[in-house]
């Protein structure tokens, strides 16, 4: 029989196409084996970590506790004479209807209680009762009460709280309890697996993963002394003073804050353990905290403040400005202009790691000092003074001038030259915060400040005096000298 050219075509074709379907399932059938292990490898390495974080948190459980809080707040209300049916409605603005009301006689103020109530967590370090957490949680509170995974609630007693630290030690009247290690924090690697345990919105005991997403974050505005570690594992509220955990079972941080309109969005803040480790014994035996004190105005050293010190733009290490006379740098001979690159033999790259370095030793405590002064190392032997209170803190440092954003130190000779003000008097400009009134306003770092409202100044004495000052009447007129211009900056200071 005759078959057409198009059958055999067809034919062809056809064959072709099983020849090419047999091909391609001899190739790609041993790889179908392979990419379903490796699926089923990839799935069993998830069930491994799940398993790690279950035990984990089945172990560190039992150690983590709920914290209640109450405090009474009192509030004052400036009150005119009560009337028969409540206070007079006015359709009116306030300021015409107090031209009214403006002859009634006033009661005195009055003063109402208010109970309030707030829940956090926290975590036992010892099996006799000692609890680490959160100074913001337990202090100032009338009671605080914990309670334990097993049901067991206790009233505690708050041995010692630190603000500056926002860690807090609490105790409860009880033995034999579980309690976690504490890990060094120090070690800590980001990208590494983390747990948060947890009471957040009081649902207890509440566990949540992630990773350390940042070290060492020392601008989040939240206590004196900062070091945070980052996580996105989930903080919300009540999950403060809870243990962020590592893989080991052991205590890397303090779990203290958040960033977002009042829930978790991938960033939290953990205190290291090893901040809470350092002052833990003085908060135990003493309740409060007595921090070492070096007795120097620091500054980190930027690209341009090391070139001007004839170093590499990237030269890291802390500047310092100003000097306390009869402090314990001066003593160690210590002298402005040095630059500190070495404390207690660790590198230091930032004035608030050396802030925290300094804050975490007590006074007395000798500890050697690495600078570079004119390019050349120094060593020096410190004994650490005590640092001032608060309050005497807060003295040489004016509120107005924490709300104008900046720092000032004295003009030294070896200042003056390096940076060209010669022959002139004044304060030098030593870090000014972004965003603030002063970086508004166009002051920068190495500016001269020579008059403040008309009166000239010559040390940082006579500038925060002339701050304070000024802060009464609400602005403030500087004369700047920047390089070889200067120029007269009006501030206005916001009212308390």
């Amino acid at each position: 029989m005759a078959v057409s050219h198009r059958t055999c075509s067809k034919t062809a074709r056809f064959r072709t196409v099983i020849l090419s379907l047999v091909l391609f399932s001899l190739l790609i059938a041993p790889g179908l084996p392979l990419a379903r292990a490796e699926q089923e490898q990839g799935i069993e390495t998830l069930r491994k970590l799940g398993k790690a974080f279950a035990t984990i948190a089945k172990q560190a459980s039992p150690a983590v506790v709920s914290v209640k809080v109450e405090k009474t707040t009192v509030r004052q209300y400036n009150t005119i004479p009560d009337w028969p049916f409540g206070q007079p409605f006015s359709p009116f603005e306030d300021d015409l209807f107090d031209f009214f009301r403006r002859d009634l006689p006033r009661r005195q103020p009055r003063q109402r209680k208010y109970r309030q109530t707030a829940q956090g967590s926290g975590f036992i370090i010892s099996a006799d009762g000692y609890i680490l957490t959160n100074n913001h949680v337990v202090g100032g509170a009338d009671k605080v009460t914990v309670k334990l995974l097993d049901g067991r609630e206790f009233d505690a007693n708050t041995i010692g709280t630190d603000p500056e630290s926002d860690v807090a030690l609490i105790r409860i009247d009880a033995t034999d309890l579980h309690s976690l290690e504490l890990a060094d924090s120090d070690n800590i690697e980001v990208g590494e697996w983390v747990l948060a345990i947890g009471n957040p919105f009081g649902l207890g005991h509440t566990v949540t993963a992630g990773i350390v997403s940042g070290k060492g974050r020392s601008n989040v505005g939240l206590t004196t002394y900062e070091d945070f570690i980052q996580t996105d594992a989930a903080i919300n509220p009540g999950n403060s003073g809870g243990p962020l955990i590592n893989l080991d079972g052991k205590v890397v941080g303090i779990n203290a804050a958040i960033i977002g309109p009042g829930g978790n969005i991938g960033i939290g803040f953990a205190i290291p353990v090893n901040m809470a480790k350092a002052i833990y014994p003085q908060l135990k035996e003493g309740g409060t905290v007595v921090r070492g004190f070096l007795g120097v105005a620091i500054q980190s050293l930027t690209p341009d403040f090391a070139k001007a010190f004839g170093l590499e733009e990237d030269a890291k290490g802390v500047l310092v400005p100003e000097v306390h006379k009869d402090s314990s740098a001066d003593k160690a001979g210590i002298k402005p202009g040095d630059i500190i690159v070495e404390f207690d033999g660790q590198p230091v790259e930032t004035a608030k790691q050396l802030q925290n370095k300094v804050a975490m030793l007590k006074p007395g405590t000798k500890v050697e000092m690495t600078a570079l002064r004119n390019g050349k190392r120094m060593t020096f032997t410190v004994e650490l003074g005590e640092r001032p209170s608060a309050g005497g803190v807060a003295g040489e440092k004016p509120r107005a001038l924490e709300k104008l954003g900046l720092a000032v130190g004295n003009l030294t000779d070896d200042l003056a030259r390096r940076f060209g003000y010669q022959d002139l008097s004044g304060v030098i400009v030593t870090a000014v915060e972004p965003g603030s009134i002063a970086a508004s306003a166009g002051i920068t770092q190495g500016s001269l400040i020579t008059e403040l409202n008309r009166k000239k100044i010559t040390n940082t004495k006579e500038f925060n005096q002339a701050v304070t000052e000024a802060a009464e009447k609400g602005s403030l007129l500087m004369l700047v000298k920047q390089g070889k211009n200067a120029l007269y900056v009006m501030i206005t200071i916001p009212k308390e």
